[in-house]
């Protein structure tokens, strides 16, 4: 196998247009706070409060929505999960007491689920967990300007299901 290098390859592929070194830092620096980051939020989420970090997001969007209840599909969205694994974790969530699903009644397409009151005092007592967390592991670490200039490119990257809008 032939190692690929820039300028090396078969004349009739286009090139990629590789990384100069500003572009190769900030494709870095993005690949680090996904890879890095989310273990760092869920470590203390995990030993304090016995939840995974897609396990939290998932209770505190529900705490977040309208009257506790959203469907699932867009959970699975807010959640970043594939419906899949977000029906496995609310089937445990079910067991415990802390959430319930049912057809919406606006479309039965749709699954809808609701955040208990068991649920409820779950996420609230985990939330200072969280909180503390993501201030230490980012809100500490950058300047307002910082935290605003990567709240403008997630916004430009965010790519959200035409349905969800």
């Amino acid at each position: 196998m032939t190692a690929v290098t820039p300028g090396s390859g078969d004349a009739e592929a286009a090139a990629p247009a590789w990384l100069n070194q500003e572009e190769k830092e900030a494709w870095t620096g993005l690949v680090s706070l996904i890879l890095l980051l989310p273990g760092r939020l869920e470590a203390p989420l995990h030993a304090e409060a016995g939840l995974t970090l897609f396990e939290y997001l998932v209770l505190s969007h529900l705490s977040e929505a309208p009257e506790r209840r959203i469907r699932m599909s867009e959970l699975a969205f807010l959640a970043n999960g594939s419906l899949s694994r977000l029906s496995n974790v609310v089937k445990r969530f079910e067991q415990r007491g802390w959430v319930t699903r049912s057809p919406d009644p606006d479309d039965g397409r749709y699954t809808v689920a609701s955040l208990t009151e068991a649920g409820y005092a779950v996420v609230v007592a985990a939330a200072p967990t969280h909180v503390r967390a993501v201030r230490e592991s980012f809100l500490d670490q950058v300047s307002a300007a910082d935290g605003r200039a990567l709240a403008r490119i997630a916004a430009k990257l965010r790519v959200r299901p035409a349905d969800l809008a």
